[in-house]
This record gives C-alpha cells, structure tokens and sequence, in this order.
C-alpha cells in the first residue's frame, strides 16, 4: 500500500502490566475481610435493639418514624450493606496507591464558601457526619493505625500512599459506609440516625480489628520488632506517610512519653498509658504507694491469687455495707510476718485507677444505698480483670465494662420496697454479684455470659413496663381529647347562647344530649372537619328558631321553612350518637312546643302596646334589606333578661378547675426564670427526675408529654403514674429544688472521664 509506512501494528505490543498485589498484602485482605464482615455482623444486631430504644425514648411522633424507617431499611438492606462495603474496601487494596476514598471526608475548612453553597444540606450533614467518624476513629486508635500505615507502607516502597489511602484507614473503611448509606431508601433524618449508630457503635469495636490486622503482618514477617510507630511529626490524613522506620521501645512502666497524648484522648476512651501518665504528672496520691523500705515484692500472678482468695469475703458484709478498695487490699498485702508487700508500678497504677472508678460510682447519687453496696462487691473481680487486660479502660465494648453500666442504668429508678414484699430486680442484680464472687477466677466470658442473662432480663421487664407505659399514655391523652372536646362543645354552646333567651327545656336539649353530639364530633373528626362546621351551623339554626333577633316581615316564613330541616337534622344527629329514642322524642316535642310559642309571640307582637321594658317589643317589623337564609348575628345593644340557667352537666366542673390550673399556672409563670422554663420544654421522654414531696424522695420518669392539654406524666419504674405537671409547674418546681435531674448515662464512662478531669486539674494546680 502507498500508505503503510502511516499504518501502526499493535500486534506486537502488549497490554500494560498489571500491579500484583504483595502476598503479604494479599493475606492481610482475606482476613481483615472476614474480620470486617464479622464487626459488621455484630453492628447490625446492636444496631437493631439500639434503635428499637431510640424509638422508645423518641420526644416526638417524627423522631419515632425517623428510628424505626432506619431499623426496617437495616434489617432489609443488611446484605447489600455489608457487601457494599467489604467490596469498597477490597477495591482499595486491589488499586493501592491509586484509590481514593470519597471526599466526603474532605475537611470543611478546605471547603471554600462558593463551593460550599452548591453542597445540598442533607449532604452537608452526611458529610459532617461521616467527617466525626473519621476523626474519632484517627484520635481513638491512633497509633495501631499509625502502626498499620507503616507496615503497608513498607510491602509497597514504590508507591507513594498517602495516609487516606492506606487500604484500612478511617478514611477508606468510613468511604464505604458512606456509599452503602447512600443506597438507603429513608430520608435524611433516618439516614443520619444510621450514620450516627455507626459512629456510636462501629467506632467501639474497631480496635481489636486494626489490632489484629497489624498482627497478621506480624505473622507474616513485615516489621515484627516495631512496637511503637516511628518517632516525629504525627502524619495528617491527607499527608505523607512517615519515611523512618525506626521504632521506640515501650517502657516497662507503659507511660506514655508526651504530654500531647494525655491531652489529645477521649475522655472515656482513654488507653492504659495515657491514665498512667496523667496519674503520675498529677501527683495523686497512691492508694498502695510506692515499695515500702524493706518491704518484699509481690508479682501480678500472686497478687491474682490472693485476690481470687479474698474475692467471696465481700458476701459476708452486712446489708448495705461497703468497704472501699484500699480497706480490702490491706490483708492482701501483707505477708505471712506482719511485713507490707509492695506491687509492680503498672500494678499499683491499675489499682488506683480501679479504686479511683469505684470511689466515683459508690459517691453518686443516682444510685441508691442499697444498690451501690451491691454493686461495690464487685471491687475485686473488676481489678483482677484490670489488672490482666489494660485495654480495660479504654475498651467501650468490654463485656465487664458493659455489666456495671448495665446494673446501674437498671437501680437507677430502683426504691426499696417494703419487708416482705418481692423485688425482682433486687434478686437478679444480687444473683449476679453471686456468681461473679464464687465463679470468677481470669476467665471474662462469665462476665459476657452474666451480661447476656441480665441483658435479657431487662428487655423482658422494660416490655412489661412499656406495655403499662403505653396505656397510661392512652388513658391521658384519651382524657386530653375528651377535655379538649368538652371545652370546645361547651364554648360552642355558650357562644351562641350567651345573648339569647332560650326555653329551659331547650336548653336543657344543648347543655346535654346536643353537647354529647358536639363532643363526639369532635373526636371523631376534628374542629376542622366539615362536618364540626355543619354541627356549628345547626347548632346557630336551632337557637335562633326559638329566639329569632332581629324580626323582619321575613322571619315568620322563614322560619317556615328552615324548621323542618332543622327537626330532622337534629333527630339525625341524636341517632348518631345512639342517644336514647324515647329521650329524643321527648326533646323534639319540647322544640316543638318552643316553636309554637315563637310562632305566637310574632303574630301579637305588633299589636301589643309598646313597653320600653319588654324585650317583645323588639318584635316590631322593619324591613329587611336582604331574605336571610341563616340567622343573623344578634346585635350588640340587644341585651335579654337572662332566663334562669339549666342545670349544667359534669362537663363544665372539669372545665372550671382546668381553668383554675391554667390561671394558677400563669400566676407562676411570672415568677419563673425563662432559663428555667427552657429546661422543662427540653425535658426528654423517658428523662428520670427526683422530686420531693412532704420530706421524701421520689424517683421517677417522664413517661409522656400531652400536648393537648400541655401536661408531663411522670411514672414510677412500675409504670404506676405518680406526678402529673404543667410546664409552668414544672419550671418552678426545677428552679426551687424541689424537682432535680437524674444522669442516666453510661456510668463507667462519667467516672472515667470525672476521673481524668480531676488528674487534669491537679496537674495544673
């Protein structure tokens, strides 16, 4: 051809190389994936009962939907999920070096405000949401991922991999929850409430998966003798990796070696070293101390077996009896001559801590007396677990861990009950300290068993006070609407009736069975239905045939022809209701008779002489500038003697002392802070308060907010209503002392962070 020398063959070139992963890389894939899958796993079941409890404290109908459209889409899109994101995370291994994670994890302070006006705002706040994740995981596991970085780093020293594209980093494992929540079929306020249970749930479990992904390259060679990341500028997420690979032995004592760690830890994730440095530079007081002069040594392993020794001691206290730690260890040290035995300096950090925690829970006062003794048995058994496993501390998920905050949340609105009279809870929190005395030796799967158990035994109580719960709720706001609908139906009546002077058996007809019409429309179908304004409209109709103001040449004819319809609407209404036949004709004869009377009184008005002090003679025709087809509003100046008033119903009594309550309610709101009534508007549903009444304590929760009637409904840990206030009441009633809060949370994770607060302040003191 004249153009071969133009024609490429490609025959002989061939397809670029593709990168082979290291086998090392490989194998650390497979089994992170697995490791992954089984979090996962463990997520979504926590996942459901958490949300399941969220829902049941929701403080209103739309946060309720929120959490269970989150539980079903979970519970239906778990396999897609879990998939999803194992493949996400696979992709990043496979293309090491050249994936990048989403850039949802891209800081906002990178985000220039042009473009950040362009950024939807529920993806605005997927994104924060996703960016705290990330950032928690960074802080809480920094240097086992610091650890990983390096040794993936170094099976690749080819590739320049940043710190985000390390294959496991917050950033890519984050990267493919975030793509997984995006196929979720709810609305952004569900899809928060998924991303925020990641990050409450996910971020506890991931320090045994980067632990046990860095012993896998440990397995397989790569760095085993590194035991500290390398030393110098702690890398950024978006930074280089570290380019040394020197490593810095850990010291026998495990303290941490900068003041920066100590000041950068969560305040109830806090790792072993960090407490150790922070208990040192603070100078507490030890409560073993140091080794005495003379004094001969004890190893971890005899100082367990003592303890295993003395550990069932604490069952012979006496009833509410608590002995702190200290007291307790005082035989434990010493030996057989009389002499005082000194413990290793790890060892007398842990003690301290354990005490310092127990000092905490057995001080508070959420607990009662008898709970706290119960649960200051378990002294012994938490520090022989602390003192075999540091991760203790810093280990939201530790099944020891769990239990206390278990038990506690349980007493929190525990009272005592009378001598003789059964305490289901009393017995299962005293079988488990039991068992934890006479069973616990090292093995901590007690520990997860006993947790189980009692977990299950409060799901089953928690039902059974949900369900006395829910029908108290029901009771009152069924006694809200009721209200409601006599106030509306009485007003109604009161309205139209007020200027008129209608026949005592007339209004005998409205004050009862018309008004039970009116009520029962009223909760049927609304104030705003067509129906309550076809009732309104009957109710206008049916006063103004027996009182018809003004008289026109038009009234009588009328009236004619709008009684008829007015009879049979009426006798429709009253059967609707079932209201009793004989009754009603009865009533319908009376406005018979009333009708007759008006009928006469329009034929003799005009010829009876006039009377100033009649109000008859109002009668007298005037023409009318239009035929009216409904009555006429009644005119201000036409005041009428008041008929004598029929016997009101059982309706207006309520209304009367409700209004009563209502004034008083006001007459304190004057007095009352507006900080204060903010607090009682904030008050959650299912919040615990302690109010005073006569000298005791009572301890309850906000079982219910009524918004009908605007009452809180607090109900003891039967589900026995015991309180009932308006916000106004309630506002006074915090700001006086009378009422004060209960903290239900996580009692192990407030005295760790009390804990660190308080080493904190001494240092700087």
């Amino acid at each position: 051809m004249v153009h071969d020398n133009k024609v490429v063959s490609f025959s002989g070139q061939k397809p670029p190389a593709r990168f082979s992963l290291p086998a090392s890389l490989v194998r650390l894939r497979d089994a992170s994936g697995q490791s992954l899958k089984s979090v996962l796993a463990s997520f979504f079941d926590r996942a459901d009962d958490a949300l399941f409890e969220l829902a049941d404290r929701a403080g209103s109908n739309l946060d309720q939907t929120a959490y269970f459209d989150a539980m079903r889409e979970l519970r239906l899109r778990r396999k897609a999920m879990v998939v999803s994101i194992l493949q996400y995370v696979s992709q990043a291994f496979n293309e090491i070096g050249r994936f990048q994670p989403q850039q949802s994890a891209r800081s906002l302070d990178e985000v220039d405000e042009e473009s950040l006006s362009l950024v939807d705002h529920s993806q605005l706040e997927q994104q924060v949401a996703v960016d705290n994740l990330i950032n928690k995981l960074r802080n809480r596991y920094t240097e086992q991922i610091r650890l990983l970085t390096v040794r993936v780093g170094h099976l690749v020293p080819g590739i320049e991999l940043k710190d985000a594209q390390m294959p496991l980093s917050p950033e890519i494992i984050c990267g493919g929850v975030a793509e997984a929540c995006a196929d979720l079929d709810i609305d952004i306020r569900a899809k928060l409430v998924v991303l925020k249970l990641f990050d409450r749930l996910l971020a506890d479990t991931l320090g045994d998966f980067y632990k046990e992904a860095n012993r896998t390259l440990i397995s397989e060679g790569v760095m085993p003798d590194m035991k500290r990341p390398p030393t110098g500028k702690v890398p950024s997420r978006s930074g280089q990796r570290g380019s040394g690979e020197s490593s810095v032995p850990t010291s026998a004592s495990g303290q941490a070696d900068s003041a920066s760690e100590s000041q950068g830890m969560s305040q109830s994730q806090a790792t072993f070293s960090e407490l150790s440095a922070l208990l040192h530079r603070g100078e507490s007081n030890a409560v073993t101390g140091g080794s005495p002069v003379g004094g001969s040594y004890i190893d971890t392993d005899r100082l367990m077996a003592r303890l295993t020794e003395a550990q069932s001691s604490s069952r012979q206290w006496g009833e509410g009896t608590v002995v702190p730690l200290n007291e307790q260890l005082q035989p434990i040290l010493r030996s057989g001559d009389g002499n005082s035995l000194s413990v290793g300096q790890v060892d007398s950090d842990v003690i301290n801590l354990v005490s310092m925690l127990f000092d905490f829970i057995l001080e508070d006062r959420q607990l009662h007396p008898v709970m706290k003794a119960l649960i200051g048995r378990l002294q012994i058994p938490v520090l022989k677990v602390a003192l075999s496993d540091k991760n203790f501390f810093n280990r939201g998920g530790h099944p020891v861990r769990k239990l206390l905050n278990e038990l506690a949340l349980s007493a929190i609105g525990w009272t005592e009950k009378k001598v003789g009279q059964r305490d289901p809870l009393r017995d299962k929190i005293e079988s488990v300290v039991d068992r934890v005395l006479t069973e616990f030796t090292t093995n901590v799967s007690l520990f997860e068993e006993l947790l189980k158990d009692f977990s299950h035994f409060m799901d089953l109580d928690r039902r059974r006070r949900e369900l006395v719960e829910q029908r108290l709720r029901d009771a009152e706001e069924g006694r809200a609407r009721q209200e409601r609908a006599s106030q509306a139906a009485d007003g109604l009546v009161k309205e139209l009736t007020e200027q008129r002077d209608v026949p005592e058996p007339v209004a005998g007809l409205l004050s009862e069975a018309w008004t039970r019409y009116l009520q029962w429309v009223v909760l049927r179908e609304g104030e705003e239905s067509d129906r309550w304004q076809h009732a309104r409209n009957l109710t206008e109709q049916l006063v103004w045939s027996v009182d018809p103001r003004p008289v026109t040449d038009t009234t009588r004819s009328d009236l004619l022809r709008a009684i008829p319809a007015i009879v049979d609407d009426l006798r429709k209404a009253l059967q609707d209701i079932s209201w009793d036949p004989f009754a009603t004709d009865a009533a319908i004869r009376d406005l018979e008779l009333a009708h007759v009377d008006v009928f006469q009184r329009l034929v003799t008005a005009p010829s009876r002489p006039e009377s100033p002090s009649e109000p008859e003679d109002l009668l007298v025709p005037e023409p009318a500038a239009e035929q009216p087809v409904e009555p006429p509003e009644p005119a201000a100046e036409d005041a009428v003697k008041a008929t004598p008033a029929p016997a009101e119903p059982e309706v207006p009594v309520s209304v009367a002392s409700e209004a009563a309550s209502q004034a008083d309610a006001e007459t304190q709101t004057a007095s009352v802070s507006p900080e204060w009534l903010s607090k009682a508007e904030s008050l959650r549903v299912g919040s615990w308060i302690e109010l005073t009444r006569d000298e005791t304590r009572v301890r309850c929760k906000l079982a219910a907010f009524i918004k009908a009637t605007g009452k809180y409904i607090f109900v003891n840990r039967s589900g026995a209503k015991v309180a009932e206030y308006l916000r106004q009441e309630l506002a006074a009633d915090m700001e006086s002392g009378k009422i004060s809060m209960l903290d239900d949370g996580l009692i192990f994770d407030r005295a760790l962070e009390s804990i660190i607060d308080n080493l904190r302040s001494s240092r700087k003191d």
